[in-house]
C-alpha cells in the first residue's frame, strides 16, 4: 500500500492538534499508517485477532484495561493526551503485556511525540522517541516504518551479560586506584557498593533527574568537592531527605547507615563518569555479584575473566528443585479456580457471593504458598542462585496475580519478597555483595513488570543472609560443632570445589583436620570439600527439616572418597534426577519416591 499522506501534511495537522486522548488517537495512529502506507487494524485484520484498537487486557492493578492499539508480535501501543506523562503510561501498558503475548515493542503517545521501549529478553533496554520534526527526516520515518514491519530494528546489539562485564571491569580499575592511596580492601569494596548502588538507582529511576551522573560530570575535575557533595548524598539516602533540592527516598539497609565517603583522584574521577555512562537499569543480577566480588575482591582479581554459573545452568537446579512442585500445584489450583469462575458465573445472589470469596481466597492463598516458600543456599557467594529463585517465584506470583484479573477476583501486589532467601557465606565481600544482589535483582522486577518501587526504606536489612562458616563452628567451650543451617523448605546452591590436597592448602591442615574429625563415619577422609554441604544438605532431608535440594558439583564426586556421600543419599532417600559428562553436575536429594529417576 503506498502513502497516501506526506510528512509535511502529517506534521502540518498534528502540530496544531489539542483533542484529548480518546477523541483523537485513532485518527493519529490512521494517519501514521497513511504516512508510511501500512494498513489500518480494519483493512489488515477486520477480525481484530492479530491487530486491532481497543485490544482487551486485564490490568495487574485490577480492573479492565485496553491497549489502544496492538499488532501481535510488533506492538502494544497506549495513547495519552497532549503533554500527559508519558512514564506513568509506560507503566501502565506494563501492566497488560502479558495479556498481549509480550510484544517486542511498548509504545506510548501524546499525539506530539512516539516513545518507543524495548520489550526484548537479555537484551539492553532502549527507548527511542520520534518527535514530530522526526518524521519530516527520512531516519524517522525508518523509524517509523521498523515500528511496524521489523521490530528486530530495534533491538540493543549489546547484551545484558555485556554491560554488566563492562560495568564489573571498570569497578576493578576503581578498585585499583583506592588501593594505591592505602585503604582497606573492604572499606573499598563497601563504598564501591555503594556507588554500584547510586548508578542502578539513578537509572532505575529511585534517585531523581540523572542526579548522580550530573554530580560526578559537574565536580569531575574537583574531586574533593565530589567528596564533599556525595557525603551529603549518602546522608540523605541513608535518612530520607533533600540533596541539590531534589527529594531523596529513604534508602538505607545499612548499606546507608552512615555517609563515609573515600577520596577520589582525577583518574578515578574519570572511570567513575565513564561507568555512569552504561546502563545500569539493564545490569544482569545473576552475575552481577558474582563479577562485582571478583572485581572488588584482591584475591580475586585474577578469576576476572574465568566462567562464572549462568543463569541457565542455575536453572537446570532451581527449576527441579524449587519450582516444578510449585507449578505442579499452580495447574491444580488453576483448574479449581477456573471452575470456580464457572459456578460463580452461573450462580446468583449470596450463591455468587460465597463462590466469588472462595475463588479470591483460594488464588490468593496460593499467592501466599508461595510467598511462604523459602530458599537456603549455604554456600551463597554473591547471591546468583538465590536472584534467580526469587525472579522465579515472583514470575510464577504474576501468573497467579494475572488469573485472578482475568477471572475478575480483583488484583494484589506480590507478597514475594527477598524476606524469604537464606544464605551463608563466610567471605565479607560476597555476604555484602550478596545483599545488594538481592535487592537490585527485586527492584528490577517490580519496575520491569509495572509494580513502581518498594516501600520506604527501599532497601531493608537481609538478616536471612549470614556471614559464617557452613560446615565448622565451635561452641561455648570451643568444642568443634556442626553449624545450624537456617530453616528452608529447599537448598540450592553451588558450594565450593577443593580436593584434599587443596583444601589443606587453602584453608589450613589444622581446618581440614578438625572438619575431617567431626564428619569422621560419615564423609571419608580425602573427600572433596564439596561433600560436606551435600552430607549436611542430605541429613536435614532425612530429618524432615527440608524438603529437597539440588547442589552442584564435579563429576568427580562419582569416584572414590567422594562417592559415600551419594550411597548415603540413595540409603536415606533418593538422587531423582541429576546431570554427567558436562563441566558441572546436579545432585538433587529427595525423599518423596514419586520424583526417582536414574542418576546416569
Amino acid at each position: 500500500m503506498p502513502p497516501t499522506l506526506t510528512p509535511q501534511a502529517f506534521v502540518a495537522k498534528w502540530r496544531q492538534a489539542t483533542v484529548k486522548e480518546r477523541s483523537g488517537y485513532q485518527e493519529h495512529f490512521i494517519d501514521l499508517c497513511r504516512l508510511i502506507g501500512h494498513p489500518t487494524p480494519i483493512e489488515d485484520d477486520p477480525s481484530g485477532t492479530r491487530y486491532a484498537f481497543e485490544a482487551g487486557a486485564d490490568k495487574q492493578q485490577g480492573g479492565q484495561g485496553w491497549a489502544d492499539v496492538w499488532k501481535r508480535g510488533a506492538f502494544a501501543w497506549e495513547y495519552k493526551g497532549p503533554h500527559a506523562n508519558l512514564d506513568k503510561a509506560y507503566q501502565q501498558i506494563l501492566q497488560y503485556r502479558e495479556s498481549l503475548q509480550n510484544p517486542p515493542l511498548l509504545v506510548v503517545s501524546d499525539m506530539a511525540q512516539i516513545v518507543i521501549h524495548t520489550n526484548f529478553t537479555n537484551t539492553v533496554k532502549r527507548v527511542v522517541t520520534l518527535g514530530l520534526d522526526d518524521l519530516l527526516a527520512p531516519n524517522g520515518l525508518q523509524q517509523l516504518r521498523d515500528l511496524f514491519t521489523n521490530p528486530e530494528a530495534f533491538k540493543a546489539a549489546q547484551t545484558t551479560e555485556q554491560v554488566t562485564r563492562q560495568a564489573a571491569a571498570e569497578f576493578a580499575a576503581l578498585a585499583e586506584q583506592l588501593r594505591k592511596y592505602g585503604e582497606a580492601p573492604q572499606r573499598i569494596a563497601h563504598f564501591l557498593i555503594r556507588l554500584l548502588f547510586c548508578l542502578f538507582a539513578e537509572d532505575i529511576g529511585l534517585l531523581p533527574n540523572g542526579l548522580f551522573s550530573k554530580l560526578i560530570a559537574a565536580t569531575r575535575a574537583r574531586a574533593p568537592l565530589f567528596v564533599e557533595q556525595l557525603r551529603q548524598l549518602f546522608a540523605a539516602m541513608g535518612d530520607g531527605g533533600f540533596f541539590a533540592m531534589e527529594d531523596i527516598p529513604q534508602f538505607n539497609g545499612r548499606l546507608f547507615d552512615d555517609a563515609a565517603v573515600l577520596p577520589l583522584d582525577s583518574e578515578g574521577m574519570d572511570i567513575l563518569l565513564r561507568a555512569s555512562g552504561l546502563d545500569w537499569s539493564s545490569i544482569e543480577p545473576s552475575i552481577l555479584g558474582t563479577l562485582f566480588e571478583r572485581s572488588l575482591d584482591p584475591s580475586k582479581r585474577a578469576q576476572l575473566g574465568a566462567h562464572y554459573t549462568s543463569r541457565d545452568d542455575i536453572l537446570l537446579i532451581v527449576e527441579p528443585v524449587l519450582m516444578a512442585p510449585l507449578r505442579r500445584r499452580w495447574v491444580e489450583v488453576a483448574a479449581q479456580a477456573h471452575a470456580l469462575a464457572a459456578r460463580r458465573d452461573a450462580a446468583t445472589g449470596s450463591a455468587a457471593t460465597r463462590l466469588q470469596n472462595e475463588l479470591r481466597s483460594l488464588l490468593t492463598g496460593f499467592a501466599s504458598e508461595i510467598a511462604g516458600t523459602t530458599v537456603l543456599d549455604p554456600a551463597c557467594g554473591s547471591a546468583n542462585f538465590l536472584y534467580v529463585a526469587l525472579k522465579q517465584l515472583l514470575d510464577l506470583e504474576k501468573a497467579v496475580i494475572t488469573l485472578a484479573q482475568d477471572l475478575n477476583v480483583g488484583s494484589f501486589f506480590p507478597s514475594v519478597s527477598p524476606e524469604q532467601l537464606r544464605g551463608i557465606e563466610v567471605n565479607e565481600y560476597a555476604h555484602e555483595l550478596a545483599q545488594v544482589t538481592v535487592w537490585i535483582g527485586y527492584i528490577q522486577w517490580l519496575r520491569d513488570n509495572g509494580f513502581g518501587a518498594p516501600s520506604q526504606p527501599i532497601l531493608k536489612p537481609l538478616d536471612t543472609i549470614k556471614r559464617m562458616d557452613a560446615i565448622l563452628a565451635f561452641d561455648g567451650q570451643g568444642k568443634p560443632v556442626e553449624p545450624e543451617w537456617p530453616q528452608a523448605d529447599v537448598i540450592v546452591g553451588n558450594p565450593p570445589f577443593l580436593g584434599d590436597k587443596k583444601m589443606r592448602a587453602e584453608l589450613g591442615a589444622e581446618y581440614v583436620q578438625t572438619v575431617r574429625r567431626l564428619y569422621e563415619g560419615r564423609i571419608a577422609g580425602g573427600a572433596d570439600l564439596v561433600t560436606y554441604w551435600f552430607e549436611r544438605a542430605r541429613a536435614l532431608i532425612e530429618q524432615g527439616e527440608v524438603k529437597r535440594a539440588g547442589l552442584l558439583a564435579t563429576n568427580s564426586i562419582r569416584y572414590g572418597a567422594n562417592r559415600n556421600v551419594l550411597e548415603r543419599i540413595k540409603t536415606s532417600g533418593d538422587i531423582f534426577m541429576a546431570w554427567s559428562d558436562q563441566y558441572l553436575r546436579q545432585i538433587s536429594g529427595c525423599r518423596m519416591d514419586r520424583y526417582r529417576s536414574a542418576m546416569d
